[in-house]
């Protein structure tokens, strides 16, 4: 079996929504990690009172975004870069059972 062509939006959109989900569970770490660095403080001589914790509840939010985005944008062009290079040499050859 020879990989001669992928479709480079339905492989981004792929790789997009994996990422997203990826940046969810490291967002939810960020969280936790904040919330409890928060707590374990407990001190609010910070210029800005709960930014620590802002950042890690906001980071459940920007990181699957971002993840999610970027991974897109880069699966689309690695996805088309392939292509053109597919062409020229012939694909991938896999052995499938």
């Amino acid at each position: 079996m020879i990989v001669k062509r992928v479709a480079p939006v339905s492989f981004a959109k792929v790789a997009g929504i994996l990422y997203a989900i990826l940046g969810l569970c490291i967002g939810a770490l960020f969280t936790i990690a904040a919330l409890l660095g928060a707590f374990a403080l407990g001190r609010s001589d910070s210029p800005v009172p709960g930014f620590g914790m802002l950042f890690g509840v906001g980071a459940i939010i920007i990181l699957p975004i971002f993840y999610g985005a970027l991974t897109f944008v880069f699966a689309l062009i690695g996805a088309a870069l392939y292509n053109a290079v597919a062409g020229w040499v012939g694909g991938v050859e896999m052995d499938l059972q």
